[in-house]
């Protein structure tokens, strides 16, 4: 009975908290639909190039800034963008040649390759992550379906090759597995069950996040946050945990966690409140941006443009200012040999905790308890070698299809990651645990218009920034013979697995290049090459470290956004630009979208 009570007293604190919260003091952002169908596809370079590629200038910044935002990475232009639809006038600066960070793309032999956005679940007509996208790019992002199966798991062993489908769809994803394990059904419903069960609750992380911090201490003191949370809960227990209590062999363990790289890390090391939410984030199929990656910052800018506001690029912030009480007043830029300083009422950081806190602050303020606190609760993440494929002929000719590929050789993931990342450089090309390959070109629809008769692919590993790291300092593309030997072990093991994979592209690569934990650094600026921030381990995603690690820096006016703040991926860089705007706004803007959506609907059905 005492339990009933407590849920009740739980519910009604934060329903009060939450509807205080919705009471915002700002404009709001999301006061009308903005949605109009999408313009057709721009392919002009000149055209793009004014959008994606405005280089920094003292002359180009405008005037009576409200907002400077450090990182054009998605989660600063989303923050961005909010921001400038409730009237704010920010200034977003991105270090490399192009903005977009993680959704830009980067040219190869004549052909175009993404730099992160592989492909995004959840984007059909009616899904609540098209709606805040469309919103803030007024609908100009088109999304095409990938072919079903959307990914394969490939099982490599010693005698025999298997390979698993996953289906779009939950009754056709479920389906495929019970075909592959007929004897263990039982454990795969209970493993559906649980992903959903979670997955949906999902909205409790936000809620910790947006309520104030005392209050969301006191309740995990009492220990209410995980007794009534599946996601919280969850979030306290591993992946492999979860999964052996099902019970599920080996096989099936392993089957259901090949998704684990689109995280990071290894079942024994994250929570399965993430995992559950990238397999259900996929459960309905797989979407990719029509026109490539670089669509979505293409459509994003425009709207921090007409508040007044500007994209730069080549605009690399030396440090964040702080007056004399110890606040953020603006940042300074590296601009040649000379340091431009920008003042503004606001700063706003997407360059990760580990760039903000260690290297961006000045020396005093990197000493503060409350940084010091933070960056004790989070780790770097793994780095990622990358391989990038140019092909002879059209996806149809060399019979590539959307479907991604995860290639295995150890139903125990986690005794090949940690074998794989103790190996010496010079043997680790051998012991790769998994390849994730996939041809961006079979997802575009609108790839044989732009390129036609050639295709691309791309390989994903794992790769520890120690292997490269005594070449830190060298500069890009100089960096010796040595350096691009140990590169070239990698790519050719790469190419072997995209060769067994598939045979008919034997004399059909016309060119081939890898990238680095290091190339991920500079074009990037990602710490240790580490593409997914803050390590998505057991420890970040703990209920207290979630409450904790959020848009409110310890420096007064200085606050964080993108994937550090909630989850990686363009749909966690998302959150983490909503709750920041929230923070600056002083109001709930999932408060904001939910009211939006229901009047939307309500109109449909007048209609």
């Amino acid at each position: 009975m005492w339990e009933v009570v407590l849920g009740v007293l739980l519910l009604a604190i934060l329903y009060k908290a939450y509807s205080r919260l919705s009471a915002g003091r700002s404009r709001n952002p999301f006061s009308e639909d903005v949605k109009r169908p999408p313009a057709p596809l721009v392919t002009d370079k000149e055209t793009r190039k004014k959008v994606l590629k405005q280089a920094f200038s003292v002359h180009k910044v405008p005037e009576k800034l409200d907002v400077v935002v450090i990182g054009s990475g998605f989660g600063g232009l989303a923050a961005a963008a909010v921001l400038a639809k409730a009237g704010k006038r920010v200034l977003v600066l991105e270090q490399h040649t192009k903005a977009g960070g993680c959704c830009h793309t980067f040219g190869q032999d004549g052909l175009e390759f993404d730099t992160g956005i592989h492909y995004i679940g959840r984007m059909q007509e009616g899904s609540m992550g098209r709606f805040i996208l469309d919103q803030i790019t007024e609908g100009q992002l088109d999304w095409a379906t990938l072919s079903s199966p959307f990914d394969v798991m490939v099982l490599e062993g010693p005698t025999c090759r298997k390979e698993f489908p996953m289906y779009s769809g939950e009754k056709a994803y479920v389906k495929g597995l019970k075909e592959k394990f007929p004897q263990e059904k039982a454990a795969i419903d209970k493993y559906i069950k649980l992903v959903k069960v979670v997955s949906r609750s999902i909205v409790h992380a936000i809620m910790l996040k947006l309520l104030p911090l005392p209050l969301v201490q006191f309740l995990s003191k009492c220990g209410l946050l995980t007794r009534f949370s599946p996601f919280l809960r969850a979030s306290t227990q591993s992946l492999s945990e979860v999964l052996q209590q099902l019970p599920a062999s080996p096989e099936l363990q392993a089957v259901l966690s090949y998704i684990f790289p689109t995280y990071g890390v290894p079942p024994s090391h994250t929570t399965f409140a993430m995992h559950a939410v990238l397999v259900d984030h996929y459960l309905k199929g797989a979407f990719y941006p029509r026109g490539g990656s670089s669509e979505i910052a293409f459509h994003t800018i425009p709207v921090i443009q007409r508040a007044g506001g500007a994209v730069l690029t080549r605009a690399t912030v030396q440090s964040i200012l702080l007056d004399s009480a110890g606040k953020a007043c603006g940042v300074s830029v590296k601009k040649g040999q000379e340091l431009v300083n920008i003042y503004c009422p606001i700063v706003i950081s997407n360059a990760g905790l580990f760039n903000t806190y260690q290297h961006l602050l000045p020396e005093q303020a990197r000493h503060l308890p409350g940084v010091k606190q933070q960056l004790g609760m989070v780790r770097h993440s793994l780095g990622m070698f990358s391989v990038s494929i140019c092909l002879r002929g059209s996806s149809k000719d060399l019979g590539l299809k959307s479907t991604n590929y995860y290639v295995y050789f150890d139903t125990d993931m986690d005794k090949a990651m940690a074998q794989y990342c103790s190996m010496p450089k010079e043997k680790a090309a051998a012991h790769i645990p998994f390849f994730f390959i996939a041809s961006p070109s079979a997802k575009d629809p609108t790839w044989e218009q732009r390129f036609p008769d050639r295709s691309t692919m791309i390989v994903l590993l794992p790769a520890a920034y120690e292997w490269f790291e005594e070449w830190h300092e060298e500069p890009q593309g100089k960096r010796g013979s040595d350096y691009e030997a140990l590169k070239k072990t990698f790519v050719e093991a790469s190419v072997s697995a995209v060769l067994k994979q598939f045979p008919q592209l034997e004399g059909q690569i016309d060119s081939v290049d890898g990238g680095s934990p290091l190339t991920n650094q500079f074009y990037l600026a990602a710490p240790r090459g580490a593409c997914y921030g803050a390590d998505h381990d057991l420890g970040r995603l703990h209920p207290h470290v979630i409450a904790s690690v959020r848009p409110q820096s310890p420096i007064p006016n200085l606050y964080l956004t993108g994937q550090d703040i909630f989850t990686c991926g363009l749909m966690g860089a998302l959150q983490g630009a909503l709750l920041c705007g929230s923070a600056i706004l002083k109001r709930n803007l999932y408060s904001d979208l939910e009211k939006l959506g229901s009047r939307i609907q309500a109109q449909k059905k007048k209609n």
